[in-house]
C-alpha cells in the first residue's frame, strides 16, 4: 500500500466563538495539487471519559437529554477530564455525580477518536466495578433517570429505540468483549 502524504496547511483562521466551541477554517493542499477548506472545532488537548458501571450482574445507564437531538437518549456515564485531572479520577467523579456511586476498580478499556474530522477530542471508555454509594454534586439541570439493564442482555441495548449514540454502542462492543476474555 502507497503511503499517503499529509496535506499541507497554508492556513488557519478562527471563524466562529462561542462559550463552549472555537470553530476553525483550515486551508489544505493535497499532494496531487487538489485544495479544500475545511472546518474544524479548534484543536483541545481536553479528554471526556465514558463509563459502564457493573453492579449485581447489571450495567447502570443513565436517560439524559441531549439537546443535539432533541430528546432523551439512554447511555452511559460520561463527561469531561477536567484540567489536571486525569482519566482515572475523571471517571471516579463523573460515576459520582451522575449515578451516586464510586468505585473501587476502574478500568480503562480504550482511547477513541470522536468524528475526527472535526475534532481531536478522545474519549476514554472505562469499565467500573466493585461499587459503593458516594453521591457527589453534579451540573445537570435535572436529576438522571438510572436504568439497570441485565448484563445477560446487553447486546439487546442495540434494538433499543434511544440507545444511539455511537460512543455508547461502541463501549458497549468493548464491555462484551472485556467480559468474554475476563469470564471465569
Amino acid at each position: 500500500m502507497t503511503e499517503l502524504k499529509k496535506p499541507k496547511i497554508l492556513n488557519i483562521q478562527d471563524i466562529a466563538q462561542s462559550k463552549l466551541f472555537s470553530i476553525q477554517s483550515v486551508d489544505l493542499e493535497f499532494s496531487n495539487g487538489e485544495k479544500r477548506v475545511y472546518e474544524r472545532m479548534r484543536p483541545a488537548k481536553r479528554e471526556a471519559v465514558l463509563i459502564v458501571p457493573i453492579i449485581d450482574d447489571h450495567l447502570i445507564l443513565i436517560r439524559e437529554y441531549a439537546v443535539g437531538i432533541e430528546n432523551y437518549e439512554l447511555g452511559f456515564p460520561k463527561g469531561a477530564v477536567d484540567p489536571g485531572e486525569e482519566p482515572l479520577d475523571a471517571a471516579q467523579r463523573e460515576l459520582k455525580e451522575e449515578i451516586g456511586y464510586g468505585a473501587r476498580q476502574i478500568i480503562p478499556l480504550a482511547k477513541l477518536t470522536m468524528s475526527p474530522s472535526y475534532f481531536s477530542s478522545k474519549m476514554n471508555i472505562l469499565i467500573a466495578n466493585d461499587l459503593f454509594n458516594e453521591k457527589l454534586e453534579g451540573d445537570e439541570p435535572e436529576p438522571l433517570q438510572q436504568v439497570k439493564w441485565p448484563i445477560a442482555r446487553m447486546m439487546e441495548l442495540l434494538d433499543h429505540p434511544d440507545f444511539n449514540e455511537a460512543r455508547n454502542i461502541s463501549a458497549l462492543f468493548y464491555v462484551e468483549r472485556y467480559l468474554k476474555n475476563n469470564a471465569g
